[in-house]
């Protein structure tokens, strides 16, 4: 048999990395390597989509806030403040934990935007993906909802968008009314994910003596469930020497109960009886407060039943995200 040819590859200008478009995964990468886009340049792209970033709300005003409105609060809004102003012709832009049939964001007939926070995110960073649907929001037209997309790799985070001295003010709403103007005459598939979405919201209530703390009622009992920012390890130590010193409550009834893990910081969750309110909390979560700070200032180490309030609130830890 004769032997193979070798193919020739007709002469084309190089491109650097950054004039690397992108194309579909299976196709030729366009730097003309002769492999598929997948397994050169593509490679890369898709390693920075999915690699998840464990704080992503870090850096924001409110992170707290943030990683409170992503996993634990139905209904609420923010009004958000961009680096660069507003566009013109957009009036507003409001961040809202969930918008109607889970859009993206959403341009309404007057020029605002509303851009949900609890949509699933394509890829591993959702400051990310949050900033690319908030750049198409500000450009779609009036009275339109924006689609999923994966965002670019190389694209702006919030932290890129948003004023870093701006105010992160949550306003938590007893329904989702906000979605609409006017929602008697809104249209029937608004209206019926309106009222879905009415049905199953818990009553939630933000603290205003201390930062990121939501009361909640459920059936059997209400919760509290509040967003730390200090380092894990630090905090867990702190709650287990207040725990075993039994100052972790926040009253007659209630008891510290363990944590959630979301976004980069821990929320420790107490059980509360059904008849305490948030007005009821609002002091001794301030006294909490002041307990958990000399707890953590504090250097001495554990003793042996501190270790062991520590490991049992660390076997009730559950990860969010």
């Amino acid at each position: 048999m004769a032997k193979k040819r070798p193919q020739t590859k007709a002469g084309r200008p190089q491109l650097t990395d950054g004039e690397i478009p992108v194309v579909g995964a299976r196709e030729p990468c366009p730097c003309g390597s002769g492999r598929r886009y997948k397994a050169c340049h593509g490679r890369a792209a898709a390693h920075a989509v999915t690699e998840l970033v464990q704080r992503p709300f870090e850096g924001l005003p409110g992170e707290c806030d943030w990683v409170a409105l992503r996993e634990l609060v139905p209904a609420a809004t923010v009004a958000l403040t961009l680096k660069d102003g507003l566009p013109e012709g957009v009036p507003s832009v409001t961040l809202a934990t969930v918008l109607p049939m889970a859009w993206p964001a959403l341009r309404r007939d007057d020029g605002s935007v509303l851009l949900g926070l609890q949509n699933d995110t394509p890829s591993g960073d959702i400051s990310r993906d949050l900033a690319d649907t908030l750049q198409r929001a500000l450009e779609a037209q009036p009275g339109t909802p924006v689609q999923a997309r994966r965002a670019p790799a190389d694209g702006p985070r919030m932290q890129d968008l948003l004023d870093a001295e701006g105010v992160f003010e949550p306003v938590v709403h007893d329904g989702f009314e906000f979605w609409v103007p006017d929602p008697e005459n809104a249209a029937p598939d608004v209206a019926a994910s309106l009222e879905r979405a009415n049905a199953a919201a818990i009553p939630t209530v933000k603290l205003t003596g201390v930062d990121s703390a939501y009361w909640c009622e459920t059936p059997d009992k209400n919760h509290l469930r509040w967003v730390m920012p200090h380092p894990e390890e630090r905090l867990l130590d702190a709650l287990a020497r207040l725990h075993a010193a039994g100052r972790s409550s926040l009253g007659e009834g209630t008891r510290l109960v363990g944590s959630f893990r979301a976004h980069g910081l821990t929320v420790p969750v107490w059980d509360l009886p059904s008849g305490v309110s948030a007005d009821d909390v609002e002091k001794p979560a301030a006294e909490f407060a002041e307990r958990l700070a000399a707890a953590l200032a504090s250097e001495a180490p554990l003793t042996p039943e501190e270790r062991r309030a520590r490991g049992g609130l660390t076997n009730r830890q559950v990860t969010l995200s």
